[in-house]
């Protein structure tokens, strides 16, 4: 696919790429772990090669700054590598047999084995913050082909050429390394996402981006004949809680790590913190509103710009709601950093109205008088991605505090900040709705590899028939559960 290439798919063009991530799909299934492997990482060194034409492109299109981009595409050529690493070891198949047991305690038990296997064809809604991690190479992709699926990917709007030119070279990358025809294919605008979506040769979907458009695809996967898994990462606020010990004992420092944080890549991170709850009698408001802000920064799009400023507008006329400190350029193109106050007992009288998420450059401070509050707000906050506490080794209000936030948000933090989801193997990118469609999942990590699988069991099969991960020879040498025990 030419760079240019970027008009949206017509129907006929789009039927035939959907024949063919069927077709790919099923020869990529069938492949040893080790030639998916091999294809990643030539992926990997593809992208690598290719900076110099990629980042100043994705700059052009995205407003990003060339070392934000340097370094977005590196974690995409690391993670590309870290799941072919992942692949060598085999444990992700999670093998497990059970022999034949005439004594087992509920009655005679056959030969039973498990092995995860790949879904099939997979489409993938790129994000427009993340135009290398999240987008034609990024996590869903990387996942989806480490699984052993094929991948549909509906192109952003936000990053078209930049992202032509990352299909064209991942595809050159995959066909040098032997994989089939087909294996990741791109399509251009809203309605051949959508019948991608529906097609009914497509096992799964994951998607990056807003509440409504999310929502949206969701609903849609949903409504086939066939329901299929649809993996949507949406909103979240990313709540900070401070304790009293906590804004005594260091406050001007964690409200200088807060400005820090909130303001990173111009507040157009997923993992933002949008919300900071302070003790009225700190002085941390006071240090918030006199600090002195980063420079205003382009946002990515004119969308993007325009959404922003749409939302700061309907939340500061709220009536329980102030603007903190200097921001009379919040409105400006490119925005100025600000920040709104409020009071806990606000934020528990109107959570809908209030704890919402505003994507961009402000932020929330909400002051309460007793720490019970922060419980109270913690136990009225929707799905999250992330939840931060600062506190201190001694406070009594830690471990409940803990578990509430626990319940709702996939990370739970402790005297560090959300923005920044390192690449890991126990890294949890995900959380209750609305942060995500699917709270069992992660979008981010080794682990998000099994959004892309499914368990299926042999019972009574000749060893030459199994799977070779479920062979008692085990020739692929992969972690098994024997009997029970990991082997």
């Amino acid at each position: 696919m030419a760079a240019t290439d970027t008009a949206p798919t017509p129907g006929a063009e789009l039927e035939t790429i959907m024949a063919a991530t069927a077709e790919a799909a099923q020869q990529w299934g069938a492949r040893p772990a080790a030639d998916r492997a091999a294809a990643l990482r030539a992926m990997a060194d593809a992208l690598d090669g290719a900076a110099e034409e990629l980042i100043p492109l994705a700059g052009e299109e995205t407003n990003l700054p060339p070392a934000r981009l340097g370094g977005e595409l590196k974690r995409t050529t690391f993670q590309l590598r870290l799941f072919a690493e992942m692949l060598d070891e085999g444990g992700y198949l999670d093998a497990r047999i059970d022999h034949a047991d005439p004594a087992w305690p509920m009655g005679a038990r056959p030969d039973i084995r498990r092995v995860l296997e790949p879904l099939g064809p997979v489409v993938v809604f790129a994000a427009s913050n993340f135009p290398f991690a999240f987008s034609v190479a990024g996590g869903d992709t990387c996942s989806a082909l480490a699984a052993g699926c094929s991948v549909v990917l509906k192109v952003h709007s936000g990053h078209p050429r930049l992202s032509a030119a990352v299909g064209r070279i991942a595809a050159a990358a995959l066909d040098a390394a032997g994989a089939p025809a087909g294996l990741l294919q791109l399509v251009f605008g809203t309605q051949a996402g959508r019948d991608a979506l529906l097609d009914p040769r497509v096992k799964a979907g994951a998607f990056t981006g807003s509440i409504p458009g999310g929502r949206a695809l969701f609903d849609l996967a949903n409504s086939r004949d066939e329901p299929i898994p649809f993996y949507g990462e949406l909103g979240s606020v990313n709540p900070v809680f401070v304790t009293r010990a906590a804004a005594h004992e260091r406050g001007s420092d964690i409200a200088a790590n807060f400005l820090s944080s909130f303001t990173m890549g111009a507040g157009q991170f997923c993992t933002k913190p949008g919300i900071l709850l302070v003790p009225a009698d700190s002085t941390m408001v006071e240090q918030l509103a006199d600090a002195a802000r980063p420079a205003p920064a382009k946002l990515l799009n004119d969308r993007i710009q325009s959404g922003f400023v749409e939302s700061l507008q309907e939340l500061r006329q709220h009536k329980d709601v102030t603007v903190l400190g200097d921001s009379e350029d919040a409105f400006d193109f490119p925005p100025a950093p600000s920040l709104t106050a409020t009071t806990a007992a606000a934020l528990l009288a109107d959570p809908e109205g209030l704890i919402t998420e505003c994507f961009g450059p402000t932020a929330l401070v909400g002051s309460y008088t007793d720490e019970s509050e922060l419980l109270a707000v913690a136990a009225v906050l929707d799905g999250q991605l992330t939840a931060t506490i600062h506190g201190e080794d001694t406070d009594v209000i830690a471990p409940e505090l803990v578990r509430l936030l626990a319940a709702k948000a996939g990370r739970v933090l402790w005297n560090q900040w959300p923005t920044g989801v390192s690449v890991t193997y126990a890294q949890q990118h995900g959380g209750p709705y609305p942060a995500t469609t699917a709270p069992t999942s992660t979008s981010v990590g080794t682990a998000s590899i099994s959004r892309f699988l499914r368990p299926v069991a042999y019972q009574g099969l000749p060893a030459h028939l199994l799977p070779a991960a479920l062979r008692d020879d085990n020739p692929l040498g992969v972690p098994q559960r024997i009997d029970g025990l990991l082997a």
